[in-house]
């Protein structure tokens, strides 16, 4: 499974899954563990054009913020 993750703090990733045999962007924002931690999915879109978009809506981040997780 590939994830990027923003440049910025961490918080906000993106991971491309297998989910009912298609492939989908899924746009998950991590708490901090001194917020009690967890993670709420936000959206999953089947392509890079839709993915800008649930970005641009959804948070503060473009494409061009992202980098691949270690």
């Amino acid at each position: 499974m590939s994830e990027w993750v923003c440049d910025c703090c961490g918080r906000w990733r993106v991971s491309v899954e297998l989910i009912r045999g298609r492939y989908r962007y899924r746009l998950v924002r991590r708490y901090p563990e001194r917020f009690g931690g967890g993670k709420n999915v936000l959206g999953e879109v089947e392509s890079v054009s839709e993915l800008a978009d649930l970005l641009l809506r959804r948070t503060p981040l473009s494409l061009a913020d992202l980098r691949e997780a270690a």
